[in-house]
């Protein structure tokens, strides 16, 4: 099951409103008792319904999670469409290129309201798993790089990361240099693909 609401991130795009997404799965209301892990997913309007997509394609994640029967909720939160704010939103640091001109990364700003109002809020009204151990972050390109950021920056709050085909384009010697100051727990996992 696919919950939709409306969110406010005021860092990033002030008082306009974007669409978040949380799938439960079907034990959540058979078994009150039970506790589930978490997958923060990126670009949330791709992710579950064709009819919300960008390109009319999502990821099928409802599909797949209500075959798979995986016990784990999903909340995915729709990026800011207007302009390079997508960029913006998912890039941890600035950057220019040819192409696109100056990019002012807003990164941190995004993830600093994702870990201290959006996981807090998910932890208090689902029953979630809230450790670093059962807790995880997704994305591709854009988003595949802020899961990076995600599992390095902020390796405290995730153990795990998906970073689909990351956008390592982006200021690529930032990127070396985030991962070389990390501090990354050896239990970390994180699956990249290009």
């Amino acid at each position: 099951m696919v919950k939709k609401w409306k969110v406010k991130i005021p860092a990033l795009s002030g008082e306009k409103e974007r669409r978040a997404y949380i799938y439960l799965p079907a034990s959540y209301n058979q078994n009150p008792d039970r506790r589930y892990p978490v997958m923060y997913m990126f670009d949330g309007h791709n992710v579950f319904f064709d009819a919300d997509a960008t390109y009319g394609k999502s990821w099928g994640m409802n599909k797949y999670m209500q075959e798979s029967k995986k016990q784990l909720i999903i909340v995915a939160i729709e990026c800011n469409h207007e302009g390079n704010c997508r960029l913006e939103e998912y890039s941890p640091f600035d950057s220019e290129t040819a192409t696109l001109g100056v990019i002012k990364g807003k990164g941190k700003a995004y993830m600093t309201w994702l870990i201290k109002t959006l996981k807090p809020f998910i932890d208090q009204k689902y029953r979630t798993l809230p450790d670093r151990k059962n807790t995880m972050i997704c994305g591709s390109s854009m988003g595949g790089l802020m899961a990076m950021y995600g599992a390095t920056a902020y390796n405290h709050v995730f153990q795990r990361a998906a970073c689909l085909s990351p956008s390592l384009w982006i200021n690529s010697g930032k990127v070396l240099e985030m991962i070389a100051k990390s501090n990354i727990r050896r239990d970390t996992c994180i699956y990249m693909d290009y």
